[in-house]
């Protein structure tokens, strides 16, 4: 393909819609601003552990009121923290809050990057966390990002100085290191020799104390900056577009308000140039900044001087005449960034709609598919469809259309989805994980916050001699009657999913129990073999069983028996089918929220088989789910009948039928209902029953009055999964019947011990266990018992919800204990 010199080859990616929504064109606001950002050459990265710790009032303000390129880096991706929104844990959690937080970026406009460091859960020193994520791999990583992005300030939201959440301090004391190592040559060379060295020109610290009401004196060696000016192109102020973007971490319940006035925040100076009055004091931001910079600057100040937004198409031609302009400047990354945001603004004052949609969300590889591009020219400019095509499908590229004004210009390629393309994973999770860090395979992606477009349509309009190339992500769209227009990314799966019934089954004795497998057909199959497979020392009924046909989107279920037999040990359980000769092992689970896209995270179809001690009293038990957990499920397997309490029932239903009420976690955060129905509860235990309630935060006085009697809830926790735990009370009854607990129900813990335990408490609650992570008091608030009339009262901040689900022995008979409280006599 040839061009005359004065050809601009322009490249726009359109990403896909962080929530499924439709995609759309710049606002006129937007449009604005994305002009201003054309005359600043300048950046800022901020720097944190987790999702959630940004400051989105700074990155908001950055962005759109200083138009500047900015960043924010999460050391992790959030996989152990808690959840508001529903059951999903550690890596489909940390997918979620990775959603979340693009979903945030998209409104206040920043970009998002991360290292390949995981989130453990909470950890008390800088040391833990440095060991865990391997400090010279994650060092090396935020190095990457800094030499890839070239901020000239970096931004920490918190200290080295020890006292806060370790992950915390080690995202300061690793951003300080890289601060020094991104600029050395000899640092980092051999690992990415295509990125060169960046003195950023400082690094300070976003200062700020939690609590704190009014403001304090400003640290010494400080700059202030207002983020809560208001923008009258936005109709919001920084803060209040902030606020906004900070709801979208819904997972952790960070819905925030609106804040309107002024919000001053320091920036404390240190390492690098020091900062006097401004945070990017001394920084030249302009064209001149690079070589031959000067020649853009007499055109971007004419685009400012005479850009309209009612009238936006005028400016075209003067774009276009800066991007010829820039096309001969040097190569500079700079000159890179500018040209994606020229090519924005030309798409934007065009009028430009284009989209690529398949004609279904979820393919096998090797299906036909059918896509369908849609052009609207919304300009006075004579644009045509040259040409376009989709990598890897075979199809021939269209021919050139004429894009008559406002008017759709459809056009179909057909093709077969190619064997290469891999099923849709994040890449993070391709390879199994190091400890507390993630293994990627293509290292080009570490520090992205998403892999690239499953299939791109490769799209090219002309304007006379410019040329606009575009990838065009393809995507599947449909209409809801509720929520009209929906956008889903395209999704490759493979032709069956399987999926046991449960996660853990759980077996006291040699009795055997029934298994059900379900196979999902993504393709039509015939003659699907399924297969359960046990460790040595169980026996499993009948050894396959076949499924003669699964029509496409259908699913089937078969069952198994399974049974221990005399000196059985615990395992594993896997399922796979077997279809036209492969065998296909792997299961799918989904988390599907409207904030963010459908997410699927693909892994292996198996279960954990329990051969333990355990006894249970008592058979009905009632559960108030709260956040969201898998408890019930594991009550299940433990033999008890389990009801799961709606608001209706807790305030009418006959409550003494249970043997005991379980409130998940966080229900007394999330079911204002409990307040009401106090009384019910306590009339519950006064006459026999046992109310467990698991762990509550203490945000916003929610805590209070969950006892019968006076009890306060701390921050205090036990982060240590094996750190020792202590029988306070060697004689109560919920550690010697019906299971006598000791040292080893404490074995083999995941993340943590607990959290959230009570700090006070009255004579009347005892406490069973102490425990304590290193060099600290013992916490003996993780287990409180109080009886009520002939029944009990239990708080616990065991984080039960976490063993569980993770086939935990020692916790399903700890729990057991519990409920056998009133049962027990």
């Amino acid at each position: 393909m040839s061009r005359t010199s004065a050809t601009l080859l322009l490249s726009i990616l359109f990403f896909e819609t962080t929530n499924g929504q439709s995609p759309r064109s710049m606002s006129a606001a937007e449009l604005h601003h994305a002009v201003q950002r054309l005359s600043v050459l300048g950046s800022v990265l901020y720097v944190a552990a987790h999702p959630d710790d940004e400051n989105t009032a700074f990155l908001t303000a950055m962005a759109n009121g200083r138009h500047l390129r900015s960043a924010y880096l999460s050391m992790t991706r959030g996989e152990g923290g808690q959840n508001l929104l529903g059951t999903e844990q550690g890596s489909l959690l940390g997918m979620v809050r990775t959603h979340e937080l693009l979903a945030a970026r998209k409104i206040d406009g920043a970009e998002q990057f991360f290292t390949r460091a995981i989130d453990f859960g909470y950890s008390k020193t800088s040391k833990e966390t440095l060991e865990f994520w391997g400090r010279e791999e994650i060092a090396a990583d935020v190095v990457r990002v800094i030499r890839r992005f070239r901020p000239d300030v970096i931004v920490t939201r918190f200290t080295s100085d020890a006292g806060t959440h370790g992950n915390h301090t080690s995202s300061a004391i690793l951003a300080a290191e890289a601060f020094v190592a991104a600029g050395s040559p000899a640092m980092n060379a051999e690992q990415f020799p295509a990125l060169k060295p960046w003195r950023a020109n400082r690094i300070v610290w976003n200062a700020f104390r939690f609590g704190q009401g009014d403001r304090p004196a400003p640290p010494p060696n400080s700059a202030a900056i207002d983020l809560g000016q208001y923008d009258p192109i936005l109709g919001l102020s920084y803060a209040e577009l902030a606020g906004i973007a900070r709801t979208m971490h819904k997972s952790q319940g960070f819905g925030a308000a609106q804040n309107r006035g002024e919000a001053i925040n320091d920036f404390q100076h240190v390492a690098g140039d020091t900062a006097r009055s401004d945070l990017f004091d001394g920084i030249d931001m302009t064209w001149s900044r690079i070589e031959g910079g000067e020649k853009m600057l007499p055109l971007v100040d004419s685009l400012q001087a005479t850009f309209s937004m009612s009238v936006p198409h005028r400016s075209v031609p003067l774009l276009l005449a800066m991007m010829r302009t820039l096309n001969t400047l040097p190569p500079d990354p700079w000159v890179d960034v500018k040209r994606r945001e020229i090519s924005d603004v030309i798409r934007g004052c065009s009028g430009l709609w284009i989209d690529a949609l398949s004609d279904a969300e979820t393919y096998v590889r090797g299906d036909s598919i059918v896509i369908t591009l849609s052009v609207v020219n919304r300009s006075v400019y004579a644009w045509n469809l040259d040409q376009w095509s989709v990598d890897g499908l075979g199809g021939k590229p269209a021919g050139a259309r004429a894009l008559p004004l406002n008017t759709q210009v459809r056009i179909v390629l057909r093709g077969v989805v190619p064997s290469s393309i891999p099923i849709s994973q994040p890449f993070w999770l391709d390879s199994p994980p190091k400890t507390a860090r993630y293994e990627i395979r293509d290292s080009s992606l570490i520090g992205e916050a998403d892999g690239p477009p499953t299939l791109t349509a490769k799209v090219r309009l002309v304007l006379g001699e410019a040329a606009l190339d575009l990838d065009i992500p393809v995507r599947y769209r449909s209409v809801d009657p509720v929520k009209g227009e929906m956008y889903r990314p395209l999704h490759i799966s493979p032709p069956v999913r399987v999926a046991l019934s449960s996660s853990v089954w759980v077996f006291a004795d040699t009795k055997s129990k029934p298994v059900t497998v379900r196979v999902d057909a993504i393709r039509s199959v015939e003659n699907a073999s399924v297969r359960l497979s046990a460790p040595r020392g169980w026996s499993v009924q009948p050894r396959n069983r076949t499924i003669p046909r699964i029509e496409k989107g259908g699913q089937e279920t078969v069952e198994f028996t399974v049974q221990p037999e005399d000196g059985a040990v615990s395992g594993t359980l896997e399922a796979s089918v077997i279809v036209d000769g492969s065998t296909h092992t792997l299961s799918a689970t989904s988390a599907v929220y409207d904030h963010i896209p459908p997410l699927t995270l693909y892994s292996s179809a198996s279960a954990k088989l329990l051969r333990i001690e355990l006894a249970t009293r008592g058979s009905s038990v009632g559960y108030i789910m709260g956040a969201g957990d898998e408890i019930p499920e594991g009550l299940g397997q433990c033999g008890y009948n389990v009801t799961l309490l709606s608001d209706d029932d807790l305030r009418t239903a006959q409550l003494s039928k249970f043997t005991a009420i379980v409130a998940g976690v966080r229900a007394h955060n999330t079911r204002p209902v409990l307040r009401s129905v106090r009384q019910r509860l306590l009339e519950y235990m006064r006459t026999g029953g046992t109310y467990l309630v698991q762990y509550v935060t203490t945000t916003r006085g929610e805590s209070e009055n969950i006892g019968p009697y006076p009890l306060t809830i701390g921050r205090e926790r036990v982060t240590e999964e094996d750190a020792e735990m202590r029988i306070l009370a060697t004689d109560h009854p919920v550690v010697r019947m019906p299971n006598r607990i000791t040292k080893e129900d404490f074995a083999g813990w995941v993340q943590e011990r607990g959290l959230y335990y009570a700090s006070r408490w009255s004579h009347e609650y005892q406490a069973i266990l102490g425990s304590n992570d290193a060099g600290e008091p013992s916490r003996d608030g993780g287990l409180l018992v109080a009886k009520v009339g002939k029944g009990h009262f239990v708080y616990t901040g065991l984080a039960l919800f976490r063993q569980i689900p993770a086939g935990v022995p020692g916790a399903y008979r700890m729990l057991a204990n519990i409920l056998s409280l009133s049962a027990t006599k």
